[in-house]
């Protein structure tokens, strides 16, 4: 596995390798200190496999960064680290198609529990972030699994909700999928509701909740 740390403290990176190293197996991490560098190593190294994406990079933002990674490069999910953990910044950065929100301080212990949901092609977000008020739902991290056949979804549903949690367009499901757009939007509104949300970044919160499973 190919990692991609991407944060402008070169001791922080060091620390962070070697802790990847420690955790998974047969893993290779590259280091870069600003976006620009990381898409040097993104349109000229080896295929990286995931991005840990700090925000408060110097030069081009980690925002902006995110979603040049997202529509550069769609299938790598990337995981956002920040120093910063208010509702605001997780939600912006769920927004912009982040798969997973890691506070800097987190202990080692809560790294490699969001590191295997990414991986597992989960979403993970902080314990302490919540849907606006009006829905009442709560993420609850470590929720037990739930398959997506379990919310009433078709295969095809479920291979849409599949491509829109990992961040995809409507249109780039489409090309995924070989589907056409009106097709893709009805998949789409059918797994929200199943999931009892309105917005994408609202499925991904809840999604989160339900410990989603939904494979490759």
């Amino acid at each position: 596995m190919n990692i991609l740390l991407v944060d402008d403290h070169a001791l922080f990176r060091e620390g962070l390798s070697l802790l990847l190293h420690s955790l998974l197996k047969d893993v290779r991490t590259q280091e870069a200190g600003s976006c620009e560098e990381a898409f040097t190593h993104l349109h000229g190294g080896s295929p990286v496999d995931l991005i840990l994406l700090d925000l408060g990079l110097p030069g081009k933002s980690g925002f902006d960064g995110l979603l040049q990674i997202r529509a550069e490069f769609p299938d790598t999910p990337v995981v956002v680290l920040s120093s910063s953990e208010d509702r605001a910044s997780v939600m912006r950065a769920l927004d912009n198609g982040a798969m997973g929100f890691v506070h800097k301080s987190a202990s080692s212990g809560v790294f490699e529990g969001a590191l295997k949901v990414i991986l597992a092609k989960g979403v993970y977000v902080p314990a302490n972030v919540f849907l606006a008020e009006r829905s009442g739902i709560e993420v609850q991290v470590q929720a037990p699994a739930v398959a997506g056949a379990q919310l009433g979804l078709t295969p095809r549903q479920i291979d849409v909700l599949n491509l829109v949690l990992a961040g995809k367009s409507s249109k780039l499901i489409c090309r995924d999928l070989n589907l056409s757009l009106s097709t893709v939007k009805t998949h789409t509104s059918a797994a929200l509701r199943a999931l009892n949300v309105t917005t994408r970044t609202q499925a991904v919160i809840a999604a989160a909740k339900l410990g989603l499973r939904l494979g490759p």
